[in-house]
């Protein structure tokens, strides 16, 4: 049976018809399982009773995290009753001033907004935590974060969810991603760790951030996903396109001038500071995932691996 609303919700998103062929190939098989083991999750076999379940999913710049996200709620919401709330990491950036003082008191490369050490992990904590501690009636504020003027949306325009939400949707490019061995930060991976952390002094507090607070926050997820690409060499094509897509919704809205919109040159540069996690996640989150959806260069969706249930 067709399902109108589904149609619907991939024309909204600007996606061609044919990524309806994804859902049943890809997406109904990951929510089954989901749904299986958030009876186990539920019960505290594997968490502590009453736990809102967190869905991670990890993915490099541009490879579909958020509406894989959407398509994974819509599904959960339709067809088992589930209400969701989705969080990105992106949401948790600190604000503006906040980078300009850690790129004054650490490295200049934090004011760059992105990598760890350049998110607000109390913020992020306390955000969990008030989705865990929701009563029925009670609405909850989620934190958003502005691309366009690249600062915190200010409170009063945070999302609002009537609580409480049964499963929590937390995306990201580095959601879940193991620290490295000190020993493999000392060769620069690209351009910009040559000339601008010649002294390691920037990626190894990123790398101390990742293997300390955000173990913290990554330790919720539950159940973990990965959109797999084929290598880092895409991910600059994939970044460009959002950005376009960026400045087009910008121009359909009343939002302000959008200054903090990327043109390609300085895109090149701004994605060279997630080339070493990216790479790292590349190698370790498939053996971490409970399920991995392959990509191609086309950004096509070409194999589906899920861990079965314990």
């Amino acid at each position: 049976m067709k399902d109108n609303n589904l149609a619907a919700l991939i024309q909204s998103l600007g996606l061609p018809a044919e990524y309806g062929n994804y859902i049943p190939q890809f997406f109904e098989p990951i929510v089954e399982q989901i749904v299986e083991q958030i009876v186990v999750l539920v019960e505290g076999q594997k968490s502590e009773p009453n736990k809102t379940p967190i869905i991670g999913i990890n993915g490099a710049q541009g490879s579909g995290k958020s509406t894989a996200a959407i398509m994974l709620q819509y599904l959960l919401e339709s067809r088992y009753q589930h209400r969701v709330a989705i969080l990105s990491i992106d949401d948790f950036y600190h604000t503006r001033a906040t980078r300009t003082q850690l790129a004054k008191s650490v490295h200049p490369l934090f004011m760059t907004r992105g990598v760890p050490g350049t998110h607000d992990i109390d913020l992020a904590l306390d955000t969990f935590a008030s989705i865990q501690n929701t009563q029925v009636g009670e609405v909850l504020k989620l934190p958003r974060f502005n691309k366009a003027i690249d600062d915190r949306s200010p409170r009063d325009e945070w999302e609002k969810m009537d609580g409480p939400p049964t499963l929590v949707i937390f995306e990201g490019w580095c959601v879940a991603a193991p620290a490295m061995p000190e020993d493999e930060l000392i060769q620069p991976i690209n351009p910009l760790e040559a000339a601008e952390d010649q002294q390691l002094i920037w990626r190894n507090f990123v790398n101390q951030q990742l293997q300390n607070q955000y173990q913290a926050l990554f330790q919720q997820i539950d159940w973990l996903l990965m959109l797999k690409a084929p290598s880092f060499n895409v991910v600059y094509e994939w970044r460009l396109l959002q950005e376009q897509k960026l400045v087009e919704s910008i121009k359909k809205s009343s939002e302000k001038q959008a200054t903090q919109v990327l043109d390609e040159e300085q895109l090149k540069r701004f994605i060279q500071h997630y080339q070493r996690i990216t790479e790292h996640c590349l190698k370790t989150i498939p053996s971490l995932a409970n399920a991995v959806i392959e990509l191609d260069e086309q950004h096509q969706m070409t194999c589906l691996q899920v861990k079965p249930s314990d």
